[in-house]
C-alpha cells in the first residue's frame, strides 16, 4: 500500500466519524431546545406518541404551524373590554361557579378567535397554545378536564376554583405578553 492510500483512508474515515458524531450531537441539542421550550409538554408528547423522534417532529409541526398563523395582539380597547367581561366573570364565582366556568372557556376561546387562533377542536387549541405558552397548557388541559366534569355536574367547588385559576393564567398570559396594538402608537 502506498501512503497517499493509507492518508486518503484516514481522512475518509475521520470525515465520516465526524458526519456521525455531527447529526448525533445536532439531534441531541435539537432534542435538549424542544425540552428546554417546552418543559412538561414535551414529556407529555413523547409519553402520547410513544417515540421521542415522532414527539419532537410533532412539536416541530406545532412551532412551524403557530408561525404560519397571523396570531395578533388585541387593541387596547378590547383588551380593556376582555378584562372588564373577566372581572364579571370572576365576580359570577361566588354565587354561580359551575356558570363562571363555563363562561371563563367561553371567554378564553373568543380571546384567541379574536387573536386569529384556530379554536374549533380543543386539541389543536392546546396544541397551539403550547407553542407560545408552554408552562401553562397543562394547566389548561386540566381546566378542560374540570369544565367538562362541571358539564356532567360532577365537579365540586374546590375543583371549579382550581380550574378558575387555571383560566386566569392562561387568559391574563392571551391578553397581556406581547405589546397591545395602539400602545406603541402613543409612543
Amino acid at each position: 500500500m502506498n501512503t497517499t492510500y493509507i492518508i486518503i483512508t484516514v481522512v475518509l474515515v475521520l470525515v465520516i466519524i465526524g458526519t456521525i458524531l455531527g447529526l448525533v450531537f445536532a439531534r441531541r441539542r435539537r432534542s435538549e431546545r424542544l425540552h428546554e421550550h417546552f418543559g412538561p409538554e414535551y414529556d407529555r408528547t413523547v409519553q402520547t406518541m410513544g417515540d421521542e423522534k415522532k414527539a419532537q417532529t410533532e412539536l416541530n409541526e406545532r412551532q412551524k404551524h403557530v408561525e404560519a398563523l397571523d396570531i395578533r395582539p388585541l387593541t387596547v380597547s378590547e383588551r380593556e373590554r376582555y378584562l372588564a367581561d373577566w372581572t364579571a366573570v370572576q365576580s359570577k364565582f361566588v354565587d354561580e361557579p359551575g356558570q363562571a366556568i363555563v363562561d371563563a372557556d367561553r371567554l378564553i376561546i373568543e380571546v384567541m378567535t379574536i387573536r386569529a387562533y384556530p379554536v374549533s377542536d380543543f386539541e389543536q387549541r392546546a396544541a397551539d397554545i403550547s407553542v407560545n405558552y408552554p408552562a401553562l397548557v397543562s394547566n389548561y388541559r386540566a381546566a378542560r378536564e374540570i369544565a367538562l366534569k362541571n358539564e356532567q355536574h360532577q365537579a365540586d367547588t374546590e375543583e371549579l376554583r382550581q380550574a378558575m385559576i387555571y383560566y386566569r393564567s392562561l387568559f391574563e398570559e392571551l391578553l397581556g405578553t406581547e405589546a397591545v396594538v395602539g400602545e406603541e402608537k402613543k409612543r
